[in-house]
């Protein structure tokens, strides 16, 4: 039996904030991580892995259309395990910076998977016998893996889930994605890079649904334009695995009676939070039907002692948020006054184009009967633009007509998530669009876009 100030169950971005930070405060904290190495979801199967390979695929493919790259990849000059090497080199590197970070602060690493015994004990199982843990206080960092629907023969081969991605042996030659959420919409547009015939079944009527529409729009003209299918207002029904000639062939058949077929299926549909054996209910806790645990404002539990951050308590789920929700509850179980979560946070899209909002959409504005107007400025019209060679991206502002606030701001083109941060940092502040004409940027610079956008939107009110 070991025992401490604090037991932190998981080790991504959420659970690696609350534990540094109440060390800092003197606590005593350990962290229970079932995998193997430290870094959780977002360093394994997530975040980094999934960007590092975006960032791999789009260096490999510069200046390349789809039909070269394809091209390529068929001579053998492109392959995947190229790409997937370079993931692996930064998810160690990754985790040799968390476990640093750990060992820094005095925190001690437990290997194992944690089930409740009881409000205050959790019971480790690992491949070394079983320990038990007894803490003051607990902080659930579990994360969330991908919903597997029972229909679904999943295989890790060609029917696959967004974890199973960085195992591939080879590139597919056609690809069938069903979900249109960030994810999978993030996977379909870089295979669609690598010059993979790419088809994304969707049951609503556009993609990622929470965007502004002209920027949701841009994006579905930009995949269509590399000769990706979108097919939208479709149901999954069933999914079989033929043999073909030399590999296999997924077959998917949709509620429309439409029946598709390609090299491999990749489904994309929701994730659960990783609750099912963390024995809840022996700390007087529950999880919902999607494995996610309710909080109050300070992400405390129904049970006082415990308490939950990240992907586990749903929206909005971001590995940024994440971090912040771990360091604010260490900062309240200490009884150290904290600040809340700024209202306005950035939403981050790694589509090819990549994607970044924060604040309102026009669909939104409206909803609310909120007068809006429009200051729009394109990459194309931007030296930066040129030099770059980007002529699809947008940058797009949504202000307040009579006190000329900044409402919202919505990014689609090389750059967006780093460049969301000064309209972010204008909104939380309290900016008006005066702002954005009255100061200078560097020149050339993909930044003057809040410059001409903002002189475009006042333009308007004369």
């Amino acid at each position: 039996m070991s025992d401490f100030d604090l037991c932190v169950i998981g080790s991504g971005p959420g659970g690696q904030k609350a534990a540094i930070q109440a060390a800092k405060l003197g606590k005593k904290v350990c962290v229970v991580e079932r995998m193997q190495q430290v870094g959780g979801v977002a360093i394994h199967t997530g975040t980094i892995p999934s960007k590092a390979l975006r960032e791999a695929i789009i260096q490999a493919t510069g200046g390349k259309d789809h039909l070269r790259v394809r091209a390529a990849v068929k001579a053998g000059n492109l392959t995947i395990n190229e790409l997937l090497a370079s993931c692996q080199r930064i998810i160690a590197t990754e985790m040799e910076i968390v476990s640093v970070q750990l060992r820094r602060n005095g925190i001690t690493l437990v290997k194992g998977e944690a089930s409740f015994k009881d409000k205050g004990t959790v019971t480790v199982n690992s491949s070394e016998g079983q320990s038990e843990i007894s803490a003051d206080k607990f902080i659930v960092a579990v994360g969330t893996e991908p919903v597997r629907p029972a229909f679904i023969p999943f295989d890790e081969e060609c029917i696959l889930t967004s974890d199973d991605l960085l195992h591939l042996k080879r590139l597919p030659e056609s690809l069938i994605v069903v979900g249109g959420g960030v994810i999978g919409t993030e996977f379909a547009s870089m295979f669609s890079r690598l010059g993979v015939r790419v088809t994304m079944v969707v049951d609503s009527l556009r993609l990622l649904s929470f965007l502004d529409q002209q920027i949701g729009e841009a994006l579905q003209y930009h995949m269509r334009s590399r000769g990706m299918t979108l097919r939208f207002g479709e149901e999954l029904q069933e999914v079989n695995k033929l043999e073909g000639q030399g590999h296999p062939v997924v077959e998917v058949k949709l509620k429309s009676g439409k029946c598709l077929q390609a090299d491999a299926f990749l489904y994309c549909v929701g994730r659960q939070g990783c609750t099912e054996n963390l024995g809840l209910e022996n700390a007087g806790l529950e999880a919902d039907s999607r494995g996610c645990i309710k909080v109050d404002e300070n992400y405390r539990t129904a049970t006082p002692s415990i308490y939950a951050v990240g992907d586990v308590i749903g929206f909005p789920a971001l590995a940024s948020t994440s971090m912040n929700q771990g360091r604010m509850a260490s900062c309240h179980l200490c009884n150290k006054p904290q600040h809340k979560l700024r209202k306005f946070f950035p939403f981050g899209i790694y589509s090819i184009p990549e994607i970044s909002m924060v604040g309102d959409t026009e669909e939104s504005l409206t909803e609310k009967a909120i007068p809006y107007e429009i200051g729009c400025a394109g990459y194309k019209e931007i030296a930066r633009g040129q030099i770059i060679g980007d002529e699809v991206g947008l940058l797009k502002i949504l202000f307040h007509p009579e006190t000329r606030e900044v409402l919202g701001v919505h990014i689609i083109g090389t750059g967006a998530t780093e460049l969301i941060h000064i309209g972010q940092a204008v909104m939380a502040l309290d900016g008006r669009l005066d702002y954005f004409m009255d100061s200078a940027f560097n020149y050339p610079t993909l930044a003057e876009c809040y410059r001409v956008a903002a002189l475009n939107g006042a333009n308007k009110l004369r």
